[in-house]
Order: structure tokens, then sequence, then C-alpha cells
């Protein structure tokens, strides 16, 4: 028997996954990818890219193509995602699993000042000019067109368009894992004094975090949004275990 299992992705343990799930003969593994990305990493599975139309539209997928498994994998930031997939697996009477990596936690050293929007992260600037290095992706730059007394460096993997409207911001394109030595000699070459993140958490983009740390730099670090409450695991690793231990035989259950 082959059971159908779609992960929502985009991100790269999201992409760890699907590979090791692709594993098993008896599994058969589509990635969903929302397509804000214009050249994503190759994923090693097949790929549906784009929107599902809310829960109601995943819900249905789920149902024509007789999803025996939905696995939430997004970006800890994708609340909406989260909460369509929640909602569809309820509909569509599917079981949904979650890998949720576990945030950033500040340590001795660390200037954090937490914030729960990328608006307020731009507020928490101030009104005196900085030098900021924007670390939070293309799709909410915009909102620091409120804050144009700053210059930006801003990182993203996709070009900002249209570029913001504020006087001073340099362009960076580059994906990940950024190593700590290379952050740190980005924060020093720019003369950065402050870092907006998000805490996205896991290692491939700790570096900036670690390197602000070293240099003495503030990070204005946005809170994670609140995520439904699914069974959910915080590794590839515990997540795979889930899946094989949702689908073994019932013997091997213990049942």
């Amino acid at each position: 028997m082959t059971h159908r299992i779609l992960i929502l992705g985009g991100t790269t343990e999201a992409r760890q996954l699907a590979g090791r799930l692709a594993r098993r003969a008896d599994f058969s593994v589509t990635l969903s990818l929302a397509g804000r990305t214009e050249s994503p990493a190759a994923q090693g599975v097949p790929v549906r890219v784009g929107g599902f139309g809310g829960a109601d539209g995943l819900a249905a997928y789920l149902h024509a193509d007789k999803i025996d498994l939905l696995i939430d994998a997004t970006h800890p930031y994708a609340a909406r995602i989260s909460a369509n997939a929640a909602e569809a697996a309820k509909q569509a009477g599917v079981p949904i699993l979650a890998l949720r990596r576990p945030g950033w936690e500040p340590v001795d050293g660390d200037r954090w000042t937490l914030v729960d929007s990328v608006a307020e992260a731009a507020r928490a600037l101030g009104t005196a000019p900085r030098r900021v290095f924007l670390a939070i992706g293309r799709q909410e730059a915009s909102a620091f067109e409120a804050a144009p007394q700053h210059r930006y460096l801003i990182r993203s993997v996709d070009p900002v368009e249209p570029k913001l409207a504020v006087p001073d911001a340099h362009y960076l394109l580059a994906r990940g894992p950024f190593p700590e030595a290379d952050e740190r000699a980005l924060l020093e070459s720019h003369g950065i004094d402050a870092v907006v993140s998000k805490n996205s958490g896991g290692e491939a983009t700790y570096g900036k975090i670690a390197a602000a740390r070293a240099h003495g730099v503030e990070v204005v670090m946005v809170r994670r949004p609140v995520l439904p409450d699914v069974p959910s695991a915080e590794t590839v690793d515990a997540l795979a275990a889930k899946v094989d231990h949702l689908f073994a035989p019932v013997a091997e259950r213990g049942v």
C-alpha cells in the first residue's frame, strides 16, 4: 500500500524531510512551495508550486488527491499557512504533523529588543539615524519606509521590488547558510549598529546573532507568531520517526 504525503515546505528542513521520507518505497511524497522564492533550491521530490486557495482549497486538494498525511514544515512565521493547514486537515479528516524548529534564546552578551511585528521593529530603531542590517527577507522590508532616517543594508534571496523609498539603502542578494565569521565581517565593513531579525531558529542564519553579540550590536528581534496546536516535532529525525510510527503495522506499534 502506498501512503500519500503532502509536505508544505519552503524551509531547509522541509527539503531534508522530503528526501528522508522519499526513501521509503511505500511513501509517495509531494512537496508544496508557496512560490514566494523566484529560484528555490532543488528539492529532490515532486514539487507543487502555488497556493491552494485558503483552508477550503487545501481541504479539497487533500480529498481529491487522497492524501494520507499532511505535514506543515513551513517557516515559523508562516502563521496564515499553518492556520490554514490545521483547518484543512480537520475538514478533510487527514492527520497532520508539524515540524517546529525551536527558536533562539538570548545568552550573556546579547542585546535584544523584543517586538511583536516588523512595523514595531521599525519604530524600535528610534529617531536618531542608524546603520541597520535588515535580515528579514524581502516580503516585509517596505515597513521600514516609515523610518527613512536610517541607512539600510537589506539582504534577501530575491530582489526587493520595488526598492524601498528611503534615501540610503544597499541591497545584498544571498542565500544561507551564513557563517559567523562572514557575518562579523559584514557588520564591520558596513558599520552596522543595529540588526533586525526574525527569531527563525536553527543554525543556518544564527551567524548574524552571534556576530552581533561579538560586536556589541543591538538586535531588534521580532517574536514568533502563535501557531496552531497540532502534533509536532522539533527536528527532521524526530518528525520522521513520528511518520514511521503512524504508518507502521499495528503489531509494530504495540497496539
